[in-house]
Parts: C-alpha cells; sequence; structure tokens
C-alpha cells in the first residue's frame, strides 16, 4: 500500500509539473518547425532532390545487362545415317551479357547532374522559406498570448476598483449622501467590467488555443512564458527601409531561388544546345549458345553443356557516333525556348526583388505609424490617470454624479487598452522588420 501510495504521489507530481510548463518563445517555434505538416512535406520534397543528383550522377556509368533465352522445337529432320527423314524434338538456349556508355553526348550528362544539384538547393530554399513563415505565425500567436494576458489583468484591476466603489457607494446611499439611482449605476458598471474580465477571458482563450494548434500539443494546460517586452524602445533601429532591402537582398530564400532559376536555365540552354553536337558511345558484348537434340539416332549423343558454352563462345566491343544533319529545327526551336524561358527568369527575379522591397518599405512605414500610436497612446494614459485622479477625488467628495465618473472611468479603460494594443502592434512590427535584415531573435 505505501509502495502504491508513492508511486501515486510520484506520478500526480510528474502530470503537475508537466501541467505548469510554459512555453518559451523558442521552444513554440522549435516545436511548430517540428509538427507541421507543410514542412514535413518540404522535407520529402528535399529528399526527392537529392534522389534526382543520384539518378543523374548514374548517367555517368556504364550499364550492364545480362540475357538469356531458350526455344524448344518439334518436326522433321534428316537421319545422316539411314537417310531417312526421321521426327525431332530440338531444345538450345543462349546466354548474353552486354554493357554500353556514353562517351559523349555534348555535356548534357553534366549538365543534367548540375541541374539536379541545383533542384537540391531549391528545395532547401522552399523549406527555409516555409520555416520563416511558420515562425512569424508563432511570434505573432505569442505575442497574441502575452497582449491578451495584459488585456486580462487591465480589466481584472478596473473590476476591483468597481467592486470598491460599489462597497464606497453602499456606504453612502445608507448614509442618505446619494440616491438609490446612483447605488445601481456603479452596480452596473461593475457588472459591465466582469462581462469585460469574461470577454478578456475568452480571448485569451481563443489566443492559447489558436498557437497551441499551431504546435499541434494538447491545448490542456498550455501556457506560454512571459516575456518582459517593457516598455518598447522609440529607436526605430534602422534608419531606412533601403538598409534593411539591402541586408535582406542576400538572406531572403525567395530572392536566392529566383536566382537559381536563371542558373538553371542557362542549364537548359545548354541541354537543348547539346543536340546539335554528335554523340559518341561504346559497347561491349558477351554471348554463347547450345542445344540439345531429344531425338538422336542410335549411336549418336549431344555434346556436353559445358563444351558447347565453350565452344560457342563468342566476345566483341564496338562504338556508334550519331551526327545530327536535320531534325526538322525541333533543336534550334527547344533553343529558343530555354532561352525565353531565361528571360522568363530573370524578370521573375526583378519581380520578386520589387515585391521584397514594396513589402519592407510598408513594414518600415508600418512600424513608424505603430510608433507614433504608441507614444500618442502613452502620453493619453498619463493624462487618463490624472483626470481620473481628480475625478475619484471629487467623487469621493460628493462634488461629481456617477454618470460622469464613470465617464471618466471608462475613457482610463479605453485608454489602457489602446496602450497595450499601440504596444503589441509596435513590438510585432518591430520583430518583422527584424526579421528582414536578419536581426531577429528568438532566445
Amino acid at each position: 500500500m505505501k509502495i502504491k501510495l508513492i508511486v501515486f504521489v510520484a506520478l500526480f507530481t510528474s502530470i503537475a509539473t508537466f501541467s505548469q510548463k510554459k512555453w518559451t518563445l523558442k521552444e513554440c517555434v522549435d516545436e511548430a518547425l517540428k509538427k507541421n505538416i507543410s514542412i514535413q512535406q518540404n522535407r520529402l520534397s528535399l529528399e526527392l532532390a537529392k534522389k534526382d543528383v543520384d539518378i543523374a550522377k548514374g548517367n555517368f556509368l556504364p550499364n550492364l545487362n545480362a540475357n538469356t533465352g531458350g526455344n524448344l522445337n518439334f518436326g522433321t529432320g534428316f537421319d545422316p545415317v539411314s537417310q531417312d527423314r526421321v521426327n525431332t524434338s530440338f531444345f538450345g538456349g543462349s546466354l548474353s551479357a552486354s554493357s554500353g556508355i556514353a562517351v559523349f553526348n555534348g555535356f548534357r550528362n553534366t549538365n543534367i547532374y548540375k541541374q539536379a544539384q541545383l533542384g537540391v538547393e531549391s528545395s532547401l530554399l522552399d523549406l527555409k522559406q516555409m520555416e520563416n513563415d511558420i515562425s512569424l505565425f508563432v511570434v505573432n500567436g505569442y505575442l497574441n498570448i502575452l497582449f491578451a494576458k495584459e488585456n486580462l489583468e487591465a480589466a481584472k484591476v478596473q473590476y476591483e476598483i468597481s467592486k470598491t466603489q460599489i462597497e464606497a457607494a453602499e456606504a453612502r446611499f445608507k448614509s442618505g449622501v446619494i440616491p438609490k439611482g446612483d447605488l445601481l449605476n456603479t452596480q452596473s458598471t461593475a457588472a459591465t467590467n466582469l462581462q469585460a474580465v469574461i470577454t478578456q477571458e475568452n480571448t485569451l482563450d481563443l489566443a492559447l488555443l489558436n498557437l497551441a494548434q499551431l504546435l499541434q500539443v494538447p491545448v490542456v494546460n498550455f501556457d506560454v512564458a512571459p516575456v518582459d517586452v517593457g516598455q518598447p524602445s522609440a529607436n526605430l533601429f534602422y534608419n531606412n527601409s533601403n538598409m534593411i532591402y539591402n541586408k535582406s537582398l542576400d538572406r531572403m530564400p525567395e530572392i536566392a531561388r529566383a536566382k537559381l532559376a536563371i542558373e538553371n536555365a542557362d542549364l537548359s540552354i545548354e541541354i537543348s544546345k547539346a543536340s546539335f553536337l554528335p554523340s559518341v558511345s561504346a559497347s561491349v558484348g558477351l554471348s554463347t549458345n547450345y542445344g540439345y537434340n531429344l531425338n538422336l539416332p542410335t549411336g549418336f549423343s549431344n555434346t556436353p553443356l559445358f563444351d558447347q558454352l565453350s565452344d560457342n563462345f563468342g566476345y566483341g566491343a564496338g562504338f556508334n557516333v550519331s551526327i545530327p544533319i536535320f531534325n526538322r529545327f525541333q533543336t534550334k526551336n527547344r533553343v529558343a525556348q530555354s532561352v525565353i524561358n531565361k528571360e522568363v527568369s530573370q524578370l521573375r527575379l526583378e519581380s520578386e526583388k520589387v515585391s521584397l522591397k514594396q513589402t519592407i518599405e510598408q513594414a518600415f512605414l508600418d512600424v513608424r505609424t505603430a510608433l507614433k500610436s504608441y507614444e500618442a497612446a502613452k502620453i493619453s494614459l498619463a493624462s487618463q490617470k490624472e483626470a481620473f485622479k481628480n475625478a475619484q477625488e471629487r467623487y469621493n467628495f460628493g462634488a461629481m454624479t456617477q454618470f460622469d465618473f464613470d465617464q471618466v472611468r471608462t475613457r482610463l479603460v479605453n485608454a489602457q487598452a489602446t496602450l497595450i494594443r499601440s504596444k503589441y502592434d509596435y513590438v510585432f512590427k518591430t520583430k518583422v522588420l527584424q526579421f528582414y535584415a536578419g536581426d531577429l531573435v528568438l532566445d
């Protein structure tokens, strides 16, 4: 019984410890990258690309084939002894092996191998871009949870203030200082604040659910570790968007992938041009055969199998040169298509650069706007705090009605909510800029 109790306590402690786990931002990102199905699919695509490289390597090797066959014939044949035609049954077979290799084919195999290597690099870049997108989704979800938690704490504070106001209003009502209507208004405000608490709890639960689903972990007892964003700096970190854009050109996977597409197009041109050149192949072969007469006349016998294989053994080697002369302009047109595809790839690179520049310029503007909103929200909250402090004193001395006091407090609550919202909006948009510049640290 004692052992069972110890095991139960240990198990309960283990479960409690697990339930108290708070996920850090880096842990969330790592978990999402590990479990995301799209990323797993991209990793499989990468493995397929690596197999294309192995297949392209095989083109440089000679092939080797072995063949065998047999046949059984029934009919009549000439008997050299009796000079008569007799029924015969004959079984024959053959063995052969051959090998061939492309000696020269216009460097087609070499360029196909290079294309396969580019395919691996391109798959790696696709995977990197997917990981970048998922990481930003996780950062956004993480900050949404912190945002919801701050909103919830602010709502709870307001509700506690409302409960205190109810106690004061009840005392003043009993003393005949205020009418019953003011007491009812105070109770109504408290009920509204309680409803706001419940709403913020639901918002927090939804934010936790969204992130847990993104990580594909159970939402029960799921929580994140607090991150002290403090008072975000008014320093934008970057003087202008061009600085960020120039840094992003060397690290964004979509730009690197577009450059690889141009290299791939160059190789496609060379592969198409290879059809203009002669191709040379070499081959070697070995062969032998054997046969058995199943109806030999008396006094005759079949030659032993291994003697036949030895006597009939032969081998040979050869080479073949194929010189293209006219193929209905097919090669010329394929080369022209490859050149056009390269121009398409070049334009796609320019399009990616333009799109990236526009995205960064927009992100930079968003950060500047978010900073202005955050600074304005701080000023507004400071003013509303002073106004609320003054209103509370006037209300306590009976110089302000309950309705007017609630108006002042509502403005304070709205100012607090605006500051929280603008703070996290500014923090996330700053993270986006850091991501494009390569300065985003998740630890």
